[in-house]
């Protein structure tokens, strides 16, 4: 399983990261790196909660940045 962040600056100049593959997972910050690293925690978390209540079994997850 493989998921991509991908990262955009908003108009008032905030920092978007966001899990395609994972509706939900996005995240703001000040910052590419501040606004990629809370998308990754939270991905991280929704695939914990999944396993959790047995939605995917155990898999190999890679998580990359998107070039900009």
């Amino acid at each position: 399983m493989e998921f991509k962040i991908e990262h955009e600056q908003e108009a008032d100049g905030r920092w978007l990261a966001e899990v395609p593959e994972l509706p939900g997972v996005l995240a703001y910050g000040s910052s590419p790196d501040e606004a990629m690293s809370k998308a990754e925690i939270l991905a991280l978390r929704v695939l914990a909660d999944r396993l959790e209540h047995g939605e995917n079994g155990p898999q190999s997850i890679r998580i990359s940045v998107a070039a900009a």
